[in-house]
């Protein structure tokens, strides 16, 4: 009688040893999901999402000198496009170049000046003229500070009987700047000079 109630007492402490490992064991399982939710809900709030043709895109952040080329090059497309691409509207061409000023000096704001005292801004308007440009290509130096670029583009004179193609080739420096809503890239183009613009050919329409 007695060596049985040993063996229920071994049993018992045996049953409460397990049931207390086993809550144990639970009981860690259990903040470990916990934790492991709570991290991933936290990742995926600060994760940003890019919506693009109807599919939501997760960003990455990366170290802006990682991006440094792209940015630098895609600066001095939009200033190209923003200056070159023109309609036959007033309004049109003023809000273009503005936008194309905020990316450049003063250089920039000279060459506008020139044009506009010859009469070409007038001239696309009385002509109907619209201007279109293609960039080729942008090569940037980033091997020195301020980064030298040249830009090779293909301008495009719209008129009601022809179309006139030219190759324009630009240079300049580009040096950083605080990133605004103007000027997203942090970028301003300094000493921008036309190397080239030449007519290339005609076409009737």
């Amino acid at each position: 009688m007695f060596t049985q109630l040993q063996n229920i007492d071994s049993a018992f402490r045996h049953i409460r040893t397990f049931s207390l490992l086993f809550l144990l064991a639970c009981t860690l399982l259990t903040a470990f999901a916990l934790y492991r939710s709570e991290l991933r809900v936290r990742q995926a709030q600060e994760r940003i999402y890019i919506l693009a043709a109807g599919h939501a895109w997760p960003a990455e952040a990366a170290a802006r000198s990682e991006n440094i080329p792209v940015e630098a090059r895609h600066h001095v497309s939009t200033f190209h496009r923003y200056f070159f691409a023109l309609d036959p509207d007033e309004k049109v061409i003023e809000a273009n170049l503005t936008k194309a000023l905020y990316l450049a000096d003063g250089s920039a704001k000279r060459t506008y000046d020139n044009l506009r005292e010859k009469g070409y801004y007038r001239n696309l308007i009385a002509a109907n003229i619209s201007q279109q440009i293609t960039v080729d290509s942008v090569q940037v130096d980033m091997g020195r500070y301020p980064y030298a670029f040249r830009c090779y583009a293909r301008q495009q004179l719209i008129r009601s009987t022809s179309v006139l193609t030219r190759s324009l080739v630009t240079e300049g420096l580009l040096r950083t700047v605080s990133r605004s809503d103007h000027n997203p890239h942090g970028f301003l183009i300094e000493r921008w000079a036309t190397l080239e613009n030449k007519d290339l050919h005609t076409l009737p329409r």
